[in-house]
Parts: C-alpha cells; sequence; structure tokens
C-alpha cells in the first residue's frame, strides 16, 4: 500500500474569504483530504467549511497539536499515512510550521519517511520584510521577546547590534495587546536612526505597513491595541 503525504496546508491572517488570498491548490487538498492535525478544531472546521461548505464535517478526523498536546501521542496523528490516506496540517493563521507548533509533526514525518508537501499561502513574517524595505538577503525571526523589562531591553539593544554588525534584520512579534507597549519601548530604548518596521492586519482592509526612523516613529501616533503585528528592525 502506498504511503500518504503529508501537506502543509496555509490558512488565512484573519476574516478574510479564503480564496481571495490562498491558490486553489488549497482548494483541492481540502476537498481531498479528511484526516487532519490542526492546532484548534474548532476554528480548522470553520476554515475547512469555508473552504468546501459541502465537505462531510462528520467525516472528518482531526487531531489537535498545541501546547496542551501530550508529546507521547504526536507520533499517532501521522498513523493514516502509513494506512495510505494523505494528512493535512492546519495553524490557527499563515503557514503551518513557521513560528508553528506544525514543525514538530513535520519533523516525524521525515523520520518516518512521509513525503512533506507544502502549499503556497501567506506568511505574515514573510510579507511583512517584503513590504519593509530591509534587508531580505540576510534576517533572523526572533519570536517573542523577554517579558521582563530589563530582559526586553537588554534584548532589544543586542538584536540592534546583530543587524549593525551583520547588516541583518531582525524581526519579531508581541502578545497582541502589548503591541503598543513595545513600540514606545523600541523608541526609547534604539537609537534615533535605526529603522523600525511596523506591519499590522496583513492582508486584512486594515492592514498598515511603514517603516521609519527611531525618531520619526517618536512623532507617530498608531492604535496597535489586539492587531497582530510584525516588527522588523534594522540599525
Amino acid at each position: 500500500m502506498p504511503i500518504g503525504k503529508l501537506y502543509l496546508i496555509p490558512t488565512t491572517l484573519g476574516d478574510t474569504p479564503p480564496l481571495e488570498v490562498l491558490p486553489i491548490s488549497i482548494k483541492k487538498a481540502i476537498e481531498n483530504i479528511d484526516h487532519y492535525i490542526v492546532e484548534n478544531e474548532k476554528s480548522a472546521r470553520h476554515f475547512i467549511k469555508k473552504i468546501n461548505s459541502k465537505k462531510s464535517q462528520p467525516n472528518l478526523q482531526l487531531n489537535s497539536l498545541n501546547k496542551f498536546t501530550d508529546p507521547i501521542d504526536v507520533p499517532s496523528f501521522l498513523d493514516p499515512c502509513l494506512e495510505g490516506y494523505d494528512v493535512g496540517v492546519i495553524s490557527e493563521a499563515g503557514c503551518p510550521g513557521i513560528a508553528d507548533p506544525g514543525a514538530d509533526v513535520v519533523k516525524l514525518a521525515h523520520k518516518k519517511g512521509i513525503q512533506v508537501v507544502p502549499l503556497v499561502g501567506p506568511s505574515s513574517i514573510f510579507l511583512a520584510l517584503m513590504a519593509s524595505g530591509l534587508n531580505g538577503q540576510n534576517f533572523a525571526f526572533n519570536g517573542y521577546l523577554p517579558i521582563d523589562s530589563t530582559e526586553r531591553r537588554k534584548t532589544i539593544k543586542r538584536l540592534e547590534k546583530l543587524s549593525k554588525d551583520f547588516n541583518q534584520s531582525q524581526i519579531f512579534i508581541e502578545t497582541p495587546y502589548r503591541n503598543d507597549k513595545l513600540l514606545a519601548e523600541l523608541t526609547k530604548t534604539l537609537s534615533k536612526e535605526s529603522l523600525i518596521c511596523v506591519a499590522c492586519d496583513i492582508t486584512l482592509p486594515t492592514e498598515f505597513i511603514a517603516t521609519k526612523k527611531v525618531s520619526d516613529w517618536q512623532n507617530t501616533n498608531i492604535n496597535l491595541h489586539k492587531r497582530p503585528t510584525i516588527f522588523i528592525i534594522h540599525q
């Protein structure tokens, strides 16, 4: 029996009609796959229904992969592949495996000899970098900065130095309700000539992307509260 494949299925970055930003290959994959590994079952079912309203929801078999998942259970999520069925991985927003727990199951698929098929879709990290005007040849994604204010300031200065020493764009994110606080801290901690790109609500009607010097951001009034945002700095 042929082994099934593991499809990495991107989702939208917000409440946008899926086929406005996703290619037809996503629709074809959803139509043919009944086994899924998802970050959140409720939102995954909602996404699948928006892609194909006629697909039978009771026939879907979903396994949750998130911070609450017992690592012991993860290998069994790929059992359908070994039985000849394709499996899809769906994250909450954007591309599976990019700043996402999906990377764990992909790594396991390689160990088991299961073919991994990445499908095209939006990644807020890469879309922000594309639109930033900053160095897209040399960059690093740093995830979340430390919560402790002293450690956070040290990290910001360290990333700024890395950017200067290696001509490297430094990308990071924050919990949406702390976005405004982080931007204020960036403008206080970074050198005035450093550049900050703020990219929020990417692909949504409220999308905002701007790259400015720290000195210019200090005079800019913008509300980022609870808006998914990517921050990029470059010195």
